[in-house]
């Protein structure tokens, strides 16, 4: 057996010539040990999308999130139709006090509120609202398909 020390963050040479094989063993492991299914999203389904009206992928995929929110409210909240709409999911998860901020040293996204889209076949099956800021990452909310909820999907994006 030998056990090596391989740098992750930032990425040493090691860590990006071993990852696809880390990443095999991590997922046969999730799969035998917690029984996750093995279309259980990956890192090329999801999408870090800033909360922007002037974003192309915020403004595209806007309708779709905001349709999944109402459907994850009205099915794990109980709330009516009335209570989630467009105005309300504006308001509640795109409105941020926070001001886009992309300084030299920060990170590639910038600072700011996002929307971290989880696709699945095309569509969007569940996001993650935060807030990235200098010092740490927030998670403001996240809803999901209530047909997904075997995915864990609440847990996999808190442990991500």
């Amino acid at each position: 057996l030998k056990v090596r020390v391989v740098r992750s963050s930032p990425p040493s040479s090691q860590f990006k010539a071993t990852f696809q094989e880390s990443y095999q063993v991590y997922k046969r492991y999730q799969m035998v040990i917690h029984k996750d299914p093995p279309d259980k999203p990956t890192i090329n389904q999801m999408r870090l999308v800033p909360v922007s009206f002037e974003d192309p992928q915020f403004k595209s995929s806007f309708n779709q999130s905001a349709t999944l929110f109402a459907k994850y409210q009205m099915a794990i909240h109980k709330d009516t139709p009335s209570d989630c709409g467009e105005t309300e999911f504006t308001r509640f998860l795109c409105d941020s006090p926070l001001e886009a901020e992309n300084p030299p040293n920060g990170p590639e996204c910038g600072y700011g509120s996002f929307h971290q889209q989880y696709w699945l076949d095309g569509k969007i099956i569940a996001v993650g609202v935060i807030d990235i800021l200098p010092y740490c990452i927030s998670s403001v909310y996240l809803y999901y398909d209530p047909d997904y909820s075997f995915l864990s999907l609440g847990v996999y994006s808190a442990l991500r």
